[in-house]
């Protein structure tokens, strides 16, 4: 009996298993079904029980770090536990947090409202109107799904405002002007999405107004633009705003306006970040930029005043220089002062720039470690209404995270301090480096038993896209599963990231996305040169673009891991752009209806590279129904094709979960613990 190998990279477009991108088709679904029966009767066993519950009952720990910000004065949380699921919405007092068991004042329950109106709401966001924060406009998802719901809260009354703001579910958020008006980005109705499915207008949106009947104050120019955005600036007096046009995903036009729409469009790359506040503005360029005899590298950080920038000056400070392993990771104002976030061959410092007429003037943060995954960000949700203050969250892959506070950018105090919820007795962190098939090094992280006994079993991950930077933190469910029973982890920085700024980037973006599938499997083969394990000991996970890393050391490196789990993937590199948001991605893929495009996308699409009789690995693919991002077609097309050619490959969708996990800890728990126990049972840790 032939094997049907199709689709193939002589004929890409032949594709048998279209109907499965039919998410809710009749026939997909049974596929759906079958398959998860399949998967769960193998590997949803009552040690998968015991395990999803332990695991559960960590995540829903009351004694889990409840991480706030602060709007009007008060801190906000949203907190899940077994008793709500869903979510509880409640707000304190920074006093009250200050205490080891604070008294809430709760808002919302989510699970209280699902019941109560039939739907599967999860609460994705909060919009609150400065300075009072009486009014909210919630963003409530259906099974955690992107797109959501926009519904005007009372926060005083605790309830939805009778004939309040109301709009049907679609991709997009609201912006306060006044009581009586949003600033509407919304795919909602007729001609106003992106083809990526995300607003292409904004519309002023008067209280008491027919949806249909707001006008249109700004739209996309480009037929093929991304998305637009509106953010309502009160670091000044009137409040301006700001419209962007996403010309892709790394591109977009700047307008400065007001609430009647857009008014000057910035003279700036369309690739660089901007900051303002008040009459300061900050840019992180991600090209060169030659301004007159002055030419400026990529990724350093200008600063000038945005009222000389507007009348024509240039003459910026840099206030931030980049090196081969120094890059930026994110900027913030706060208490009118600049905030960076650097990596420094992969350790974070922290620099705050206070900008004047005469010069700008910069310290460090400190009191914070210098070996460690550190984050800080600004408490205050607006920033016109901060004061200085700074949340850090402190962490490495054995320490369990400490919320700490840093006011007026004095040394931190511990808030919170997360349990440990795992024995980490004889284990150790390491740093390592790989040398990949260009002779880069590929940094990871290794952490395990500090005797290495050559076949350990390995839980490996990376990503390596969009400039995403990974670094290690304390995972409770791989350390409660894999570390806890003998296992290592290890994670890798692969090219495609941030870690290294725009050239480590741009190195794993269209055509050296190929090159960033060699990092990861030159990290795979460093693990046996050094004598930490065997490839058939080796676990690899990837999600999301991780699922493309997945399914290519399927059938580029099947020879150097034993089991691998790809979820919530991205596969498909023929049709991607034709499903969902797809087409958003075309910056980091590249277009595979342009026939160069597609000469490189096709080395990395497995969906058409897979071919039969080949020494594959087992490999559960995961996905979810409501990913509304990725579309589950890519999760289910993989695992026909492979099973039709014999391979050992399964299948698990949830119907909850969205572009994640799942939408409350009972479903995280499930899905990762099914995943894990898979690798596990593949590459020989014990699991009983």
């Amino acid at each position: 009996m032939s094997i049907d190998d199709r689709p193939t990279i002589a004929a890409p477009d032949d594709d048998p298993y279209l109907w499965l991108e039919e998410i809710d088709g009749e026939r997909a679904l049974a596929f759906v079904a079958a398959q998860n029966q399949r998967t769960l009767a193998a590997f949803g066993d009552a040690a998968f029980a015991r395990d999803r519950d332990a695991l559960a009952a960590i995540l829903d720990r009351p004694d889990n770090i409840p991480f706030v910000s602060r709007r009007g004065g008060l801190l906000y949380n949203q907190w899940k536990d077994a008793a709500h699921p869903r979510g509880l919405w409640r707000r304190t007092t920074l006093t009250e947090f200050r205490k080891a068991q604070p008294q809430w004042d709760d808002l919302l329950d989510i699970d209280r409202l699902a019941a109560d109106e039939g739907e599967d709401w999860a609460l994705n966001g909060v919009s609150s109107l400065p300075p009072a924060h009486e009014h909210a406009i919630l963003s409530l998802s259906r099974g955690g799904s992107d797109a959501v719901v926009l519904r005007e809260f009372d926060l005083a009354a605790k309830r939805f405002v009778t004939g309040g703001f109301t709009l049907s579910e679609a991709k997009g958020s609201a912006a306060w002007l006044d009581a009586d008006t949003l600033l509407l980005a919304s795919a909602f109705g007729p001609g106003m999405a992106t083809p990526s499915g995300y607003a292409r207008t904004v519309r002023r949106w008067r209280r008491g107004q027919p949806v249909e009947q707001a006008e249109v104050i700004f739209s996309a120019e480009g037929s093929q633009s991304t998305w637009v955005h509106v953010g309502v600036d009160r670091s000044v007096a009137p409040a301006r705003v700001w419209f962007a046009e996403g010309i892709d995903f790394f591109n977009q036009h700047l307008w400065l306006g007001d609430g009647s729409g857009a008014r000057t469009r910035l003279d700036l790359p369309t690739d660089c970040w901007m900051s303002a506040h008040g009459d300061w503005m900050a840019i992180k360029l991600r090209q060169p930029w030659s301004l007159g005899e002055v030419t400026h590298p990529a990724d350093v950080v200008l600063g000038l005043r945005l009222s000389a920038f507007l009348a024509g000056r240039r003459d910026f400070t840099r206030v931030f220089e980049p090196a081969p392993r120094r890059a930026l990771q994110g900027l913030s104002w706060t208490g009118g002062r600049l905030v960076l976030s650097i990596l420094d061959e992969l350790r974070a410092r922290f620099e705050v720039w206070t900008p004047s007429r005469e010069a700008w003037s910069c310290e460090r943060l400190p009191g914070l470690p210098e070996i460690a995954t550190v984050d800080v960000w600004r408490l205050d949700t607006d920033e016109a209404e901060s004061n200085g203050d700074l949340l850090a969250n402190v962490q490495d892959p054995l320490t369990p995270p400490s919320l700490q506070l840093i006011e007026g950018f004095a040394a931190p105090v511990i808030l919170k301090q997360a349990p440990r919820t795992f024995s980490a007795e004889g284990h150790v962190v390491t740093r390592h480096e790989a040398i990949s098939v260009d002779g880069e090094r590929i940094p990871y992280t290794q952490t395990g038993p500090a005797e290495l006994t050559g076949d350990a079993p390995v839980h490996m991950s990376a990503y390596g896209g969009f400039g995403h930077t990974l670094r290690p933190a304390y995972n409770a469910a791989l350390g409660k599963l894999w570390l806890e029973r003998g296992g290592t982890l290890v994670e890798a920085n692969i090219r495609g990231g941030g870690e290294f700024g725009t050239a480590w980037h741009d190195a794993g973006r269209y055509a050296g996305k190929r090159l960033a599938h060699d990092d990861f499997a030159a990290v795979a083969a460093d693990l046996v040169r050094r004598g930490v394990t065997v490839p058939k000991r080796i676990a690899a996970q990837g999600g999301s673009n991780g699922g493309i890393l997945i399914t290519n050391m399927l059938v580029r490196y099947p020879e150097r891991f034993g089991a691998l789990f790809c979820t919530i993937p991205l596969i498909d590199m023929r049709r991607y752009t034709k499903l969902l948001a797809g087409a958003s991605w075309i910056a980091e893929y590249g277009d595979p209806d342009q026939d160069e495009d597609w000469s490189w996308l096709q080395t990395y699409s497995a969906y058409h590279t897979a071919t039969p009789g080949q020494p594959y690995p087992p490999i559960l693919i995961a996905t979810t129904r409501r990913d509304d991002r990725v579309h589950p077609g890519h999760a289910r097309k993989m695992t026909a094709k492979l099973q039709a050619m014999g391979y050992d490959a399964w299948f698990y969708e949830p119907a909850a979960g969205g572009h994640g996990y799942g939408t409350d800890n009972r479903e995280r728990a499930s899905f990762i613990t099914l995943g894990t126990r898979f690798l596990a049972r593949h590459v020989g840790l014990e699991m009983a």
